[in-house]
């Protein structure tokens, strides 16, 4: 048998190639880096951070076999994130490069928690022939055995996570149930004392609130709100003069205005992603009433709120596909549309005098991106649509037996469809039927089949479904409510026409029950612009156009004052 010489090892490190140890290289001394980490903010961790740098420091300087390769350390980071910690990302990177050969730390959990990217960087270290030793747990990761043992290790590490973020979240959910604010980051209107836990009324700022409230109940958008805040100057709780819709709509919306808090509004997915969800009922939330003191009064929030939700509901009597805005707070309010670019029209206030006030209609796109956006259009006055319709309405009592006849036709076959009678009959039983499980839960509880726990969460998910249905048979019940006004005005007004009589004066459930919108500006003949032709397209898909309304609005005026 032919002899064979053992060669044995020697120290190595990947070269400049990425070279492991099937290709070693030789060197003189390893190059040891160290990595600390403390969990917290206090003066005592911090201490300890301190020592940990020290330590390291002491121990690759006696082992005459090493040499330093750089003391790495994140102050207070989380450990489930390894992409928040800076000091790691640059000791990866070194490693990556060539620079260190080996990694010290002190266990597991402050290598990382997360037990992917704790494998993710064991395994990728390990194809570069870098070895990182856990002193607590004595593994080296160069080890055959040694990434077996730190899976179990790691997953360990990361219960460990799990179940400290448990026991906050009950402790979380501890305060919420006492009515303590929790996860405050301050609000607009307020001050936050962060020593008792409390806020207070920031008056200068309420100011403010104050004057968003009556602007939405005077019918303004969030986003005509947000521009004239602008406008005024008035800054943010930032201390920058910068507003946005979405920002106006959140504080309309804001419990805390009329003097209550909810809490628990958003919930993390899991400790590890750090992931926060909105609250959908998938946990518990806690409502405080009178909780502090309120900017505005409850009936304002509460008829601001009624406002809100009935612009988020479909519109009232539609016979198109497209789901609308609508608010019954101004009669053209979604109907009016620009000719020339096709934008809505918004309403304004214009003052005729320092103690009148009028208002007028004009194209949005002008309003907000400015005149060089739709050059043609006019501000219209809202006395000038409501004149131009009483005209237009003229005009279809002329030809009752056609047109107007066909436009009553399509509204009474509407207002015949009983949709949403049934459905409010469906909701009656669905109340009923939740109301009898409530009263079965009670009496579950009472006889102890059922934890106290248990009970207060199922009790909640009813209380919820009551609410939804509640509100949704509140609507219908208003809409059904609204359409047999309509039908006793349509009845009226049939009759109206049929004696040959014209409208006196304008008639707002009229004009909604048979104009679908109406087209604002258009051109002559030789295609001038004529920003006052007012075109009104009906329901039953007829159209009746008043060539210049502001005409024939100073006209029927002077014939008024001649009279």
């Amino acid at each position: 048998m032919r002899e064979v010489q053992v060669l044995q090892a020697t120290k190595t490190a990947p070269n400049s190639r990425g070279r492991n140890n099937n290709y070693a290289v030789q060197i003189d001394r390893i190059r040891v880096a160290a990595y600390c980490r403390v969990s917290t903010d206090g003066d005592e961790q911090l201490g300890s951070f301190e020592s940990q740098k020290l330590y390291y420091e002491e121990k690759i300087r006696k082992n005459k076999e090493w040499a330093m390769a750089g003391i790495f350390a994140d102050e207070a980071i989380t450990g489930t994130k390894i992409d928040k910690r800076e000091g790691f990302q640059e000791m990866i990177r070194k490693c990556l490069n060539g620079e260190i050969d080996m990694i010290l730390t002190k266990s597991i959990s402050r290598f990382s928690r997360n037990t992917p990217d704790t494998i993710k960087y064991v395994r990728m270290l390990r194809d570069k022939n870098i070895a990182i030793m856990f002193e607590k747990e004595n593994i080296n990761t160069l080890d055959m055995n040694g990434e077996m043992l730190l899976t179990i290790l790691s997953s360990l590490a990361q219960e460990e996570v799990e179940s400290l973020s448990s026991n906050v979240k009950m402790g979380l959910q501890m305060k919420m149930k006492r009515g303590e604010l929790v996860g405050f980051n301050g609000c607009f209107g307020y001050d936050y004392h962060q020593d008792t836990k409390t806020i207070t009324v920031n008056e200068t700022e309420a100011e403010t609130v104050r004057l968003i409230y009556d602007m939405y109940l005077q019918g303004n958008g969030c986003g005509t709100i947000a521009k004239r805040l602008v406008e005024l100057g008035i800054k943010n709780k930032r201390g920058t003069v910068e507003w946005h819709d979405h920002g106006v709509m959140g504080m309309i919306k804001n419990e805390k205005y009329k003097g209550d808090v909810l809490l628990g509004k958003t919930f993390t997915v899991d400790p590890i992603s750090k992931r926060r969800l909105a609250n959908m009922g998938e946990e518990n939330q806690y409502y405080i009433r009178d909780h502090h003191e309120a900017i505005v009064s409850r009936e304002i929030w509460d008829k601001a709120e009624e406002i809100r939700l009935k612009r988020a509901k479909p519109k009232l009597m539609q016979t198109t596909g497209n789901r609308e805005r609508y608010t019954r707070q101004f009669t053209f309010s979604s109907m009016l549309e620009c000719g020339y670019c096709g934008h809505k029209l918004s309403r304004r206030t214009r003052h005729q005098t320092t103690t009148t006030k009028k208002p007028v209609w004009q194209c949005m796109n002008a309003t907000k991106n400015g005149i060089d956006n739709c050059p043609n259009c006019k501000a219209v006055d809202e006395v000038i649509i409501e004149n131009a319709f009483l005209e237009a309405f003229r005009l279809l009592a002329d030809s009752f037996d056609d047109v107007l006849q066909s436009v009553l036709n399509t509204i009474e076959d509407i207002l015949k469809d009983d949709t949403e009678l049934k459905r409010v009959k469906q909701l009656e039983k669905d109340i009923s039927t939740i109301e009898s499980k409530k009263s079965r839960l009670t009496d579950l509880l009472i006889d102890g089949k059922i934890e106290q726990e248990d009970y207060d969460e199922k009790k909640l998910s009813f209380q919820r479904k009551l609410h939804q249905i509640t509100e949704e048979k509140a609507y219908l019940e208003e809409n059904i409510g609204q359409q047999k006004n309509i039908s006793r005005r349509m009845s009226q007004l049939r009759q109206t026409l049929e004696n040959e009589n014209a409208l006196d004066e304008f008639d707002r459930i009229v004009f909604e029950s048979i104009v679908e919108k109406v087209i604002v500006g258009g051109y002559d003949a030789e295609g001038n612009p004529t920003p006052y032709k007012l075109t009104f397209v009906l329901k039953c898909n007829q159209t009746l156009k008043v060539d210049n309304a502001k005409a024939d609005y100073r006209a029927n005026q002077k014939g008024k004052k001649v009279s």
